[in-house]
């Protein structure tokens, strides 16, 4: 099967966990909140923003797949029409950047995306600058607090956050959300979850405390006064916290339970060693793959757990040989890609195809000739081939995919073909990636200020066909702890269903 990174690049999974996935930064580290005249020096003129920003929804007009899949075309004009109002005075760049993001951002797709110049986060930071000082999650309609409470009396992991600054609390988290380029808000929710210092900056600047109520387990309610705090005391109060488990992204683990069950940990699907010579040469990642599954086989493992939370993602060449071990017929994780073509499409496949020499057996040059003749607008379908299960010594016990909000990309096409195809039963929480998506990013520039813009091309069906804009969703949940604990408790418990599941079938 080709590999197909040119048109998985930056799908979801990634897209969560880089910085690149958080609001870009509304000003410099040496300027002052947004709204501020820009100085001259770096100012962007009134008639160069609007000019841009016109180039901007004509852009996406043009290249997205679906830009209205989400936002009725009516009100994202009124958005567009109203927000161009607003450019009547200079910005600087990062101004503009975070005025387009979201405008962009409102479309609600993930892959339709401005990344954040960092480079002001950092300098911010690296200065002293001081940020809001908790983790959140939000579970339905309440909001936790999570981390960053090590220093701060009267205030713990999986206390419930009421307000912030008076406001409820998802409405002054609501305004970090419209930084957020997202399908949904359990995605958008998910991505303000390890981020919300940052998304905070961006919306307010420097704020030297805040006032927040909270509600204890016990029914108590307090309010408090939270201090922003600078690197080195976001580091010290982390420090200060009570020891909890925590899962490591990178890790790479095959080993044997007790009660005949197997457990793969098998990390990205990309080659993540500090020696790796190419991130995407699976070559090494398989003979992993083939030694862990022999292990299991020859101590006559009956049960395999493959524990995916907190996975990245990754590319298909590396993920198809680990579910051919267990397939018992032909999968693929789409049956097709369908792209919308456009002159940027265009443009960006012919840079890849040129940059890789021309090679004719490259996916880029099966998607020029997909494209060739096609008119801007229309629609083309790119089979997806079909992957064979090993032939021989094959995984014939039962299999069982843990899954969080944290799988990403990759990690959720492997989830949706082992529930779509009944390899095995999937446990956990919702991802909050989408296992149908409109995806494949690609970029365009816009011609005064330079900002890249990121757009989806492509929609991706999972194998069953099902497009709704939802993540795997587990047969069996398992929810993890809010408040966190000092032992893996979410693998404790899918370890414990997977006995009992044992113990019922007599297998």
């Amino acid at each position: 099967m080709p590999v197909l990174r040119p048109l998985l690049r930056a799908c979801t999974a990634a897209v969560l966990l880089s910085a690149a996935a958080c609001s870009p930064a509304i000003e410099r580290a040496d300027a002052v909140v947004v709204g501020t005249p820009a100085p001259a020096a770096e100012s962007i003129p009134a008639d160069a923003l609007r000019a841009d920003f016109d180039a901007l929804y004509s852009g996406l007009q043009a290249a997205h797949y679906d830009l209205y899949v989400r936002r009725p075309k009516d009100e994202y004009d009124a958005r567009f029409r109203a927000t161009r109002e607003g450019f009547d005075t200079p910005m600087t760049p990062v101004q503009a950047r975070i005025a387009y993001q979201r405008f962009v951002a409102y479309g609600n797709v993930a892959h339709a995306r401005i990344d954040p110049p960092m480079e002001a986060w950092e300098r911010f930071r690296s200065a002293g600058g001081r940020a809001f000082p908790l983790s959140v999650r939000v579970d339905g309609d309440r909001a936790y607090v999570i981390g960053g409470t090590g220093d701060l009396d009267g205030l713990d992991p999986g206390d419930r956050l009421e307000t912030v600054d008076g406001a409820p609390a998802l409405e002054w988290l609501g305004r970090m959300r419209t930084h957020i380029s997202a399908d949904n808000d359990y995605m958008a929710w998910s991505q303000l979850e390890g981020r919300l210092p940052l998304l905070a900056w961006l919306e307010l600047g420097q704020v030297e405390s805040f006032h927040i109520g909270i509600a204890k387990p016990d029914g108590r309610r307090l309010s408090l006064d939270v201090p922003a705090r600078d690197r080195d005391e976001a580091r010290a109060a982390a420090a200060a916290a009570p020891p909890h488990f925590e899962l490591n992204w990178n890790t790479r683990e095959a080993r044997l339970l007790d009660g005949g069950i197997a457990y793969l940990r098998p990390g990205p699907f990309y080659d993540n060693r500090p020696e790796a010579s190419h991130p995407w040469d699976p070559t090494d990642f398989i003979r992993f793959i083939d030694e862990a599954f022999a292990q299991f086989r020859d101590a006559g493992a009956s049960r395999l757990l493959i524990d995916l939370r907190d996975n990245p993602g990754g590319d298909n060449s590396f993920s198809d040989p680990m579910i051919a071990w267990f397939a018992d017929r032909p999968f693929r994780f789409s049956e097709a890609f369908e792209i919308r073509v456009s002159e940027a499409t265009v443009t960006s496949n012919r840079a890849r195809l040129d940059a890789q020499g021309g090679d004719p057996d490259s996916t880029s040059a099966q998607l020029a000739a997909a494209y060739a003749g096609q008119p801007p607008g229309s629609i083309v379908r790119f089979p997806i081939p079909a992957v064979e299960p090993r032939p021989t010594r094959r995984f014939d016990g039962r299999v069982y995919v843990l899954v969080n909000r944290r799988s990403y990309s990759n990690t959720v096409m492997v989830a949706a073909i082992v529930q779509d195809y009944g390899f095995g039963t999937v446990l956990g929480e919702e991802t909050a990636d989408l296992a149908s998506t409109y995806g494949a990013m690609e970029r365009f520039t816009l011609p005064r200020t330079g900002i890249e813009v990121g757009y989806p091309k492509a929609r991706i069906l999972r194998p069953n066909g099902d497009p709704r804009p939802r993540g795997v969703i587990p047969d069996i949940m398992i929810d993890s702890p809010i408040a966190g604990s000092a032992t893996d408790v979410v693998l404790d418990r899918a370890i414990e269903l997977i006995g009992e599941d044992a113990a019922a079938t007599g297998r």
